[in-house]
């Protein structure tokens, strides 16, 4: 157990670091920066990589909701699930607390929204509430469902990381414009912590909706899909 958590802490720590580190120094770097779909990228990319680099360790949850789902879907001990939850959290934590240090080095430096979700005047796009639950319940379920899917004995052996981080990839293009994206609970609470805007009073939407999206997608999974092989 203590090298699975120290396994979800170094995962979402590299899944913060890497995702809300190319949305804060890179995405609109002076005339040359990556934008939407760098940082897009750069999400999906830290997955892929841990999905590799510690897939067989931990099993890559990098993200309570993920942890959550993939427990009511059968698929993961429902004794594991707080150990993990709070070694993403604090993980997260941990990788923010050093983003907001390096940005700090710089002179002229604005912690403004720091990478945080929001709706309303914090959402990106000006989405209103409603918007934004709904976005960030059904972009989660549909990741669920992809990583229950993609990590099934049934599927070809050997992509799972490729399919799951091409699909928070997708989720990101879909909804930065709405969100900011979350998806995931941790990455929420850790930028909005240190986030000079009302971000952290937004974050309840960010740890609710994606949660209740995939509980949603791990009993669709195990009621619809599982049960028809089995009859």
């Amino acid at each position: 157990m203590k090298n699975k958590m120290l396994a979800e802490f170094l995962g979402t720590f590299w899944l913060v670091f890497g995702g809300c580190g190319s949305a804060l120094f890179a995405a609109a770097f002076p005339e040359l920066g990556i934008g939407f779909v760098g940082v897009s990228i750069a999400f999906g990319l830290t997955v892929v990589a841990m999905a590799y680099g510690i897939g067989h360790i931990s099993g890559t949850h990098l993200n309570p909701a993920v942890t959550i789902g993939l427990s009511i879907s059968g698929r993961h001990s429902k004794n594991e699930v707080l150990p993990y939850i709070l070694s993403q959290i604090l993980g997260a934590v941990v990788s923010a607390s050093l983003l907001y240090f390096i940005l700090m080095g710089k002179d002229s430096f604005v912690v403004g929204g720091f990478a945080s979700n929001g709706y309303g005047d914090l959402s990106p796009g000006g989405y209103n509430l409603a918007s934004v639950f709904v976005a960030e319940a059904l972009l989660t379920f549909f990741f669920l469902l992809v990583i229950i899917g993609a990590t099934d004995k049934r599927a070809p052996h050997g992509f799972a990381g490729l399919a799951i981080g091409l699909t928070l990839t997708l989720i990101h293009l879909v909804s930065i414009p709405i969100s900011n994206t979350s998806v995931n609970p941790a990455r929420s609470i850790s930028q909005a912590i240190f986030a000079e805007t009302a971000a952290l009073s937004q974050v309840w939407l960010f740890i609710v909706a994606p949660i209740i999206g995939a509980i949603l997608a791990g009993m669709t999974y195990k009621f619809l899909f599982e049960k028809k092989v089995t009859q």
